[in-house]
């Protein structure tokens, strides 16, 4: 009896743990899944396929012991902690990391920074098809059905979902936010809580001061100013100035005292602002006039399609 109570004393803790179904998995990941796909562009469907063949839903040694969920092997230049065990050959070097959180992190910055993972960011982001097959391609794994088993996962347990909530499509309640559509909000202006934020560098002969704000000149609006007065003042083309500040129905719009009124058009990237987490409430258009930079070039620049909302804690690249 004493040798069988050594025997199990000498088990690792790993086997005796509580195995995690692969519901328990999503349900305790998704969010971060969620984040690093509105971060780094990478399908958190593929992500959350990816730990759950990986980390066997969470319950591999490799996972439990070193918290990696993915199976990153060490590789050159890893200066963080390691982990060897038996893979492709024996006593291989895998990354440690201090809790799985970091492992989905290093994960998406993994593949971000791998040169032979780039022709998957050309790819469709909801396109998970296209990435399992992208990522075999690419050596991700040597199983030659690994694409289908990434595939099989993704339907069988509806990740798809968490791609549509992470691009504001859908809450995680599976229905559609109760958000406006952009052309049915109230056109409002950018008005700055921070107005020493923006250097001054002109005024007018009527004494009006005049701003930059990424390089484009602007001045604060007076109370009760409309598009078609500002205009005139200034003597900007009627159609120019409602493109420079995006008015779709300008006849509607009147300026409130602060209120941002640019006198030419918005940059193609903002040259301080790298990305920006966007706030509650917040539109595509509130963040291209925020910042100055085109709506359409923040839509490149974020692989995403004219239509597609933003939603609170989506990161949009800027440049």
């Amino acid at each position: 009896m004493k040798k069988v109570l050594l025997l199990f004393a000498l088990l690792p803790l790993s086997l005796f743990a509580q195995r995690i179904t692969p519901e328990e998995y999503i349900q305790t990941y998704k969010d971060i899944a969620i984040r690093e796909m509105r971060e780094h562009k990478i399908p958190a469907s593929i992500t959350l396929a990816q730990g759950l063949l990986e980390s066997g839903a969470g319950n591999s040694a490799l996972a439990r012991e070193a918290k990696n969920h993915f199976g990153i092997k060490c590789h050159k230049g890893w200066t963080g902690k390691t982990y060897y065990m038996d893979d492709d050959e024996k006593d291989e070097c895998f990354r440690k990391y201090k809790d799985a959180e970091e492992s989905f992190r290093d994960h998406s910055e993994f593949l971000c920074t791998r040169g032979r993972y780039s022709a998957l960011f050309d790819l469709e982001i909801t396109d998970y098809v296209g990435w399992a097959k992208g990522l075999k391609a690419a050596g991700y794994a040597t199983n030659p059905k690994y694409a289908q088993l990434l595939i099989d996962r993704i339907e069988l347990y509806d990740l798809t979902k968490y791609d549509k909530i992470a691009l504001g499509q859908m809450t995680d309640d599976n229905q559609l936010p109760d958000i406006a559509p952009e052309d049915e909000l109230l056109e409002l202006a950018y008005s700055p809580t921070d107005r020493s934020a923006f250097p001054l560098v002109d005024m007018t002969p009527e004494k009006r001061f005049i701003y930059e704000n990424n390089g484009v000149r602007f001045v604060y609006a007076k109370e009760g100013e409309t598009p078609e007065q500002l205009a005139k003042d200034f003597g900007i083309k009627y159609k120019k100035f409602c493109e420079y500040n995006l008015l779709r129905r300008p006849d509607e719009m009147v300026f409130h005292s602060g209120d941002i009124v640019y006198l030419e058009k918005l940059r193609n990237k903002n040259w301080k602002a790298k990305k920006y987490t966007v706030e509650e409430g917040e539109t595509l258009r509130d963040v291209a006039l925020r910042f100055a930079v085109k709506p359409n070039k923040i839509l490149s620049k974020n692989r995403l399609k004219e239509g597609d909302r933003i939603s609170k804690g989506q990161v949009l690249w800027l440049r």
